[in-house]
């Protein structure tokens, strides 16, 4: 008797192990995680509640999933290839990127992964920091053979979910987003917005950072935007005659302001 118990279990177990498993990619938690990375020498977020409250919008306004206590990940670190979106903000230069923080993004990069760049020390007038300057020197370091390109109202990013005219944040920055596109995809979005700067909300509810010079329609242009970003990450499929199908075209507020 022990000995027929013992071979089923024993088949049971081959049965198991048989079974097809659910393949590891990006995504496949399902939600979306603004990741903070850390490099360059930062260990800290210019915009640390910025994160959170992209998340809480995203979920509010879309009903899509997403953390709502976003993760940090080092660029150095073997986790960089666990998620498919980074966002990477500052002020201040960046030291120059080891040969490890090399070699982890670009295997995100490699995946598929999408890192926004986004220059918090911008000026009012959208002159770059000392962070915009360094971080598109570095990144240029990680994919030498790529120069960014700039992505106008017509891209798919300004369409995935609202209807948006152009790029704005904490400032309002030149109309345009810059990008490194790579298969199709813009794998590396550059924002002189401060867009983190823009969603950055206190524990009291108080918005940390005023918007110029558009103020509040401005700063929920800047929200949109966001989403936007979030829903390009989510939507990896996502395809530009997809935006035209009324169904979606109902469902979607109008813009905000000219």
């Amino acid at each position: 008797m022990k000995k027929v118990i013992a071979l089923v279990v024993l088949a049971f177990a081959a049965l198991v192990v048989a079974l097809p498993r659910p393949a590891r990619a990006f995504g496949d938690v399902g939600a979306f995680d603004p990741r903070v990375l850390v490099a360059g020498g930062a260990s800290v977020a210019s915009r640390a509640s910025a994160p959170a409250r992209w998340s809480w919008e995203l979920v509010q306004r879309t009903s899509a999933p997403a953390r709502l206590k976003p993760t940090h990940v080092r660029a150095d670190d073997t986790a960089i290839v666990d998620g498919p979106f980074s966002w990477w903000s500052g002020e201040a230069a960046v030291t120059p990127l080891s040969p490890q923080e090399i070699s982890g993004l670009r295997k995100f990069f490699a995946l598929g992964g999408v890192l926004l760049v986004d220059d918090a020390g911008v000026s009012e007038d959208g002159a770059p920091s000392a962070f915009g300057r360094t971080a598109r020197e570095q990144i240029a370091r990680v994919l030498p053979d790529t120069s960014p390109i700039a992505l106008g109202q017509d891209h798919v990013l300004f369409k995935t979910f609202y209807l948006l005219r152009r790029a704005e944040g904490r400032v309002a920055g030149p109309k345009t987003l810059d990008a490194i596109v790579r298969g199709g995809q813009a794998q590396v979005i550059f924002s002189s917005h401060d867009l983190g700067g823009a969603l950055a909300r206190g524990v009291t509810g108080a918005w940390e950072h005023p918007v110029v010079p558009g103020g509040d329609i401005q700063r929920e242009r800047a929200i949109r935007l966001a989403v936007n970003i979030a829903m390009y990450v989510l939507c990896s499929n996502y395809k530009d005659d997809q935006v035209h199908a009324p169904f979606l075209m109902r469902r979607r507020a109008l813009p905000v302001g000219p």
